[in-house]
């Protein structure tokens, strides 16, 4: 591993916010531990070494689990019931996480762990600090979590050297890889399988990366919707300031205030503000769809980032009082980030929805005054009529995905858990639904994008829309007759997806909302 100078690491123990867990699961910058986290971390691990020498009774560390958490195990079998732990729940399936979601599940056991109420060792947190510096990339089967156990006891098997992993895209044992960069197999002590498989890890993981790409995305909708407006001969008079204040919510104002600058100095626009008395709702309700979306988000981001700072292990290692505690109970429950995941992925869609909406009154010539399908010789050539069959199709997917995970239940473990938050598969459809809004936007943006072709070229676009114009004209052409489209929708989508789109929009009027 190349050392990396301070500037290029992420100290791991304060408050952990959206953008650092982006640096690190995404960017890949290094993670290093504070001093905080490691006493924290240490003096947590000085009270179970001690309880399990006064053979205390503590659930999971000297009982079974779950329906087991009746049987005790004796000192002497206390680190074989760790093990057995990781290879018994490592039972996920299917296709593997992608790479930044191990990570982010990875960050996420340091973080669960490092709040210090976990008891285990600093080394152990260390063997995850350096999978996630080594860019080692354990096999976790996405398919068939509750909320917690299986995808990370695969990411804890492959950390013990008894798992696989993923090289150049190849599936080899854990053990080799680690030989090859000079570490060992690696055996856990008391407590340290349970805190590894407990928590809502993969959940919190899962819906970061989810979160930051709608956020990303609805920011962007903002610009996307704004140049569908101008290209529309749309009004700016639903986005009077006077007409927001009567209805005082704040992003919906904020919404608002970023259309009329990112169309600030448009002449088209304003060549065409009493071309209608009134658009389309797609058209005119973006501040109050946009609006109540982010809101949505935002809300969702709070209470992700008190999650992503928070101790979701069962037990807890409570040092204060008398000797400290090892107090059960319901931590690992995934109710906060389910219920925040299934609202958002509503949201998303709402936004999706809109858009399709809008792109259909860019390519139908009834609505647009312009050639149908935005191409000449329509008939002869098919234009953009078949990516709003795409979107049709992704949006389908996406009111699909938007019916609610955490409303379910399914008892497990022999009853023991008879209730089931089933907030990973909020998380995970989350993901889903976060990549399909890209391309949805993508979509429209093509359409908005060859739609300027029949503006009044005497007529200026706003220097927000410009600069975006002329950012997509430096890799897709202004189509005339029929052309492959699918490099340009992967290209637009990726303009979006890495922030880019965002970046110059907020460039030239700042950053918004």
């Amino acid at each position: 591993m190349t050392d990396l100078k301070e500037g290029q690491r992420i100290l791991v123990g304060d408050f952990m916010k959206i953008q650092d867990f982006i640096d690190i699961v995404r960017n890949k910058k290094n993670v290093k531990f504070t001093s905080a986290y490691k006493n924290r971390v240490n003096k947590s691990r000085q009270l179970v070494e001690k309880w399990v020498e006064q053979d205390r009774v503590m659930y999971g560390i000297t009982t079974g689990f779950g329906a087991n958490s009746t049987k005790t195990i004796s000192k002497e079998d206390a680190e074989t019931l760790q093990r057995n732990i990781i290879i018994s729940h490592s039972t996920s399936v299917g296709e593997p996480m992608k790479e930044e979601e191990v990570r982010a599940t990875m960050l996420m056991i340091l973080q669960n762990a490092g709040q210090g109420y976990s008891g285990i060792r600093l080394a152990t947190l260390d063997r995850y600090k350096e999978f996630l510096n080594y860019g080692f990339i354990p096999f976790a089967p996405k398919e068939g979590s509750v909320g917690y156990l299986s995808p990370e006891a695969h990411i804890a098997l492959a950390v013990m050297g008894e798992g696989k992993m993923i090289e150049n895209g190849q599936v080899i044992d854990s053990l080799k890889a680690l030989e090859e960069n000079n570490l060992s197999k690696y055996d856990l002590s008391y407590k340290e399988g349970l805190i590894l498989v407990s928590g809502t890890t993969s959940v919190t993981g899962l819906a970061a990366i989810a979160i930051y790409d709608i956020i990303n995305s609805v920011k962007t909708a903002d610009v996307i919707g704004a140049m569908t407006l101008e290209v529309s001969k749309g009004t700016l008079r639903a986005y009077d300031e006077r007409l927001m204040s009567v209805r005082a919510h704040k992003y919906q104002l904020e919404t608002a205030k970023n259309i009329r600058n990112i169309l600030e100095g448009s002449e088209i626009t304003k060549a065409n503000y009493a071309y209608r008395l009134q658009d389309a709702l797609s058209i005119r309700c973006i501040p109050q769809l946009h609006g109540a979306v982010k809101k949505t988000l935002y809300d969702a981001l709070d209470t992700l980032e008190i999650e992503m700072n928070s101790c979701t292990d069962n037990p807890i290692i409570w040092g204060e009082g008398n000797d400290g505690e090892a107090i059960s109970g319901g931590n690992p429950d995934s109710s906060f980030i389910g219920l925040e995941m299934d609202s958002v992925a509503m949201a998303a869609t709402m936004v999706a929805k809109m858009s399709e909406r809008r792109n259909n009154r860019l390519v139908d010539g009834n609505l647009s005054e312009n050639p149908w399908f935005l191409v000449n010789n329509p008939g002869l050539n098919s234009g953009l009529m078949i990516p709003h069959y795409t979107q049709a199709g992704l949006l389908n997917d996406m009111k699909i995905l938007s019916t609610s995970s955490v409303i379910d239940n399914i008892p497990t473990c022999g009853n023991q858990e008879d209730y089931v938050a089933m907030g990973y598969n909020s998380s995970k459809k989350a993901i889903a639904i976060a990549e399909k809004l890209e391309y949805i936007l993508a979509i429209e943006l093509l359409s908005a994008y060859q739609s300027y072709q029949y503006i009044d070229n005497n007529l200026k676009k706003s220097t927000v829309t410009k600069a975006i114009y002329n950012e997509i004209a430096k890799t897709i052409p202004i189509m005339k007759d029929d052309i492959y489209l699918y490099p340009h929708i992967e290209k637009l989508r990726e303009l979006i997806h890495s922030g880019k789109l965002l970046k110059i929009a907020e460039s030239i009027i700042g950053v918004f909302l």
